[in-house]
């Protein structure tokens, strides 16, 4: 096969795990039936004008199942911590003891276990959305190489199956990310 297929195999393969990486990312904020810092941490709170995430401003630690303690480095942006969990789609009450903010989370009903896993797999889609984005864009790449010349038949052809091979290798991660997922969110 030539520099040229594997080069752009490498570049697909490279933005088919940055797709997977954020997928995981997004899918580490869906609430389980367990308490978890990545609840929060990618919470923006605006601070002293500039929105900041939480865990640059905040120790964040689950000392229990169904419990989020979040303690500021400074104490002044507690209000500020506040009013960005009450104004996210958490859909969660912290309470505040004027050190440290706790966020109790409550049991997730069967319909809330249901609307997650359906999150979830819209979340699933669009990551195999951007894989199989990324598999038509490297075959249209090949298929110019081959027009030009730059590249010989028998190359173009091994390339394509390669990135087909590729593609269903990440769409299959994805699949089990969520069925990981879904598990998790199911789980009473």
């Amino acid at each position: 096969m030539s520099d040229e297929t594997n080069e752009i195999l490498k570049d697909a393969e490279g933005r088919m795990k940055s797709a997977i990486t954020a997928l995981e990312e997004h899918l580490a904020g869906v609430r389980t039936g367990r308490a978890s810092p990545a609840l929060v941490e990618k919470l923006m709170v605006e601070y002293y004008g500039t929105p900041t995430p939480l865990y640059q401003m905040a120790s964040i630690s689950v000392p229990e199942a169904l419990l989020i303690t979040i303690k500021p480095f400074d104490k002044s942006s507690l209000r500020d911590i506040e009013k960005a969990i009450l104004n996210s789609d958490l859909h969660l009450t912290p309470g505040n003891d004027g050190t440290i903010i706790r966020l109790p989370l409550p049991p997730l009903t069967g319909d809330r276990r249901k609307e997650l896993v359906k999150l979830v797999n819209h979340r699933l889609e669009e990551a195999r959305v951007a894989v199989r984005n990324v598999r038509r864009h490297s075959i249209e790449e090949i298929r110019e190489y081959e027009k030009e010349s730059l590249i010989s038949e028998d190359d173009s052809q091994d390339g394509q199956e390669k990135m087909q091979k590729l593609t269903d290798k990440y769409v299959e991660t994805v699949d089990a990310i969520g069925k990981r997922k879904e598990q998790e969110i199911m789980a009473v």
